[in-house]
Parts: structure tokens; sequence; C-alpha cells
């Protein structure tokens, strides 16, 4: 007679083979079965069954190769484009947008939605909640779920933003909650950083990396962590807030309430306020940008301030977390590279050489939506089959 828990092990164990083959399919794209024994080490029989029971709950779908093959060719196995989707929902400080896409994660920019962040709460749910039934109602594939990406710190005991320093309207809200219940399918709260370190895990550089670190500098500066292949949560969640230690005890006024912190100093939105100030009128990101291309001279100073504190930031990082890579996501100086390689200088001469030996360091390839995407679809999948370190 066989023991009871053998009779638990057996479903757990198929689930978990599902998920090593997820795994391959999105590190591997469209896959034939043959190829999916191969790349996860699974006895043929046991990929069939479970590429069948993944294609019975809709995850994945099957489709003709597209170059033709001597004999029988065998159907490839992809991440469900057509049959299911997911949404990506963006919230940020000026624009919100809303994306619809496969479990593939392929944005297309008509089947995204934007519009300037509405002034209250309640304005800000009725915008998204539209723009999600709009892009649902214009699919015919079986909506899954629905990643909602914020700003701000995300306390998971709680299940609420506790603080958003540059979007107040945020603080005690969960509009990932809030959504579900308009929209009835299930709503995942992401903290836009660990989102961004999903997106780059799922559909960026970081495939295959068990340990890297994302850090975003575009208005604040959060910082996501992967260690052993699971995101550093710490007690509520809200690990990595690296962008609120003081620097400057009686520096700018940040959006959390105090002074100094190392998010006035270190961002794009940093940089957007010292070169307003200097030109007496307030810039976007878009104006700042064309203006350090026009006048690099005028605006050296304030580039020079702004790349010495991204380099301790980025020094920091490596130093306390030693990730094999790191992913900075901004643009005005991740985005250029001779700006970003001065960055890189300066992080050389702050950073501990035996730790920076051991770490890549890139602008990230992924965005907030795909990182909204990430969070969801990652969501689901291990929701469905636990992941095994």
């Amino acid at each position: 007679m066989n023991r009871p828990e053998n009779r638990i092990e057996s479903p757990l164990l198929r689930r978990i083979n599902e998920r090593r083959l997820l795994e391959a399919i999105q590190r591997h794209g469209p896959s034939s079965r043959a190829a999916l024994t191969r790349a996860s080490g699974l006895t043929a029989p046991t990929v069939s069954k479970a590429v069948d029971s993944l294609l019975a709950h809709g995850f994945v779908e099957e489709l003709d190769p597209v170059a033709p093959t001597i004999g029988r060719p065998g159907r490839l196995v992809r991440m469900a484009t057509e049959t299911a989707a997911v949404l990506g929902v963006v919230i940020d400080a000026s624009t919100c947008c809303v994306v619809a896409t496969g479990l593939d994660g392929m944005i297309r920019e008509k089947c995204t939605r934007r519009f300037e962040t509405p002034a209250t709460y309640p304005a800000l749910l009725n915008q998204l909640a539209r723009a999600c039934r709009d892009l649902r109602d214009h699919s015919s594939a079986r909506l899954l779920g629905v990643g909602v990406s914020v700003p701000g710190l995300v306390n998971e005991r709680l299940g609420e933003i506790v603080l958003s320093p540059n979007l107040h309207l945020l603080d005690k809200q969960n509009p990932a909650r809030d959504l579900e219940k308009r929209l009835g399918v299930s709503c995942l709260l992401l903290q836009e950083t660990d989102a961004l370190c999903l997106a780059e895990r799922l559909y960026g550089a970081a495939r295959g990396l068990a340990d890297f670190a994302m850090l975003d500098v575009a208005a604040g500066l959060g910082l996501g962590v992967m260690s052993g292949g699971v995101l550093l949560a710490g007690h509520s969640g809200m690990a990595g807030e690296v962008g609120h230690i003081t620097v400057v005890p009686d520096g700018v006024r940040c959006g959390c309430g105090n002074r100094g912190c190392l998010e006035t100093l270190a961002t794009d939105a940093a940089l957007v306020r010292l070169v307003s100030e200097q030109v007496g009128r307030p810039l976007d990101v878009e104006q700042t940008a064309v203006l350090l291309g026009e006048r690099p001279d005028d605006c050296a100073p304030h580039v020079a301030t702004v790349t010495e504190y991204l380099a301790i930031a980025i020094a920091a990082v490596i130093n306390i977390f030693n990730p094999t890579a790191l992913f900075v996501h901004g643009t005005l100086l991740a985005g250029s590279n001779e700006r970003f390689s001065r960055v890189l200088e300066r992080v050389r001469q702050r950073a501990l050489t035996a730790s920076l030996a051991d770490c890549t360091i890139n602008a990230t390839t992924s965005s907030k939506r795909k990182g909204a995407v990430a969070g969801i679809v990652h969501h689901l999948t291990h929701t469905w089959a636990p992941m095994i370190r």
C-alpha cells in the first residue's frame, strides 16, 4: 500500500515538472516537445503529459512550425498568445497606461491605452477600469489576470501602498484590489521596481540569472533584488528603498517628507529639477533631454552632480548585495551611452573592487509595461506550479 505522502507528492511533482517546462518555453521561445525534452532534462512521456496539462489549463498553445521540415514536423509549443491574455496596468506620477498582451509578454502599441494621471483616486480607478474593459472587450482571448505596477512602498502584510512619495493619492490604497472588484478577474499589486526585475528575468537580459539587481532611477530611486531566483521582500515586502537614505542632511525636501534623500540627487527627476532651476521654468524629461544635447556645457555641472550620486547608489547596491548583474532603468543618464559611461567610471572608483569584478552593469531593456505583464504572468504560473530551487 502506498504511504499517504506519496499520494500528495505525485500531483506536486507533476506541477513542478510543468513549471520546468514553462520556464523552458519562456527562455527558449516556441519549442517542439522533443526540444523541450532536451532542454528540461525530463523524459519524453513526462514532457508529453505536462504539455497536455498546460494546454488544457490555457497556459500554452500549439502551432505548426513556420519552416518546412523533412518528415512529419512536430508542432511547436509556445506561451498562450491567442487563446489567453493578461493586462498590465502602470500607474505613474504623470501618466498611466494599460496594455493587453498574451502570456509571451509581447507589447503592441495598438493594444496600449494611455492617459494623464487624474488628480483623485476615484477618478484614477474609473479611468483604469474603463481602459481595462475596452482592451478586454476588443479581444477574443480569455483574460487570466491583471498586473498593477505602482510607485511607492507596498506593504504586503497590510495589502496596501503605505506611502507613495511622488503620488500621494495612492497612499493607503490598493488599486489592484479595487480593480478586481470592478473587473471580476484576479488583479495583483506590484511595486514597480520588483515588476521591472521580473520583466528583465522573463523577457530581458536576466533570463537564466538567479542573482541580479534592478535600480530604477526615473522618478524615484527604487531597488529590486533577485536572490537565489526569489525577489528579496523583507518583513513586509518593502525591502529595497535605497532612495530614502539621507545623503545631504539639510538637502532638498523629498516626497517622503525627509530632506536630502538619495533620490533627490541621483535620478532623472533630480536632473530635471536642477536644469529647470537653471533655465527658470519647469521642464519635463523630454525637454531636459533636448537641452542636455543642445547646451551640454551649461548643463555639465548638474549632470556631474547627478552622475556622482547615481554612482554612489550603484556602488552601494553592488557592495551590499553582490549581484552577478545590475540593470539601471532610466532615460537621461542610463539612456545615453556617453553619460552612462561616465556613471560607470565613477562606479569603478566607488565600489569594492572584488564585488565589482563579479558584476556587469547595463541599462535595462525592459519597460514598466512589461513589468506589469511579467508580474501577473509570474503570479499565475507560480500559483499553478511552484518553483523549486
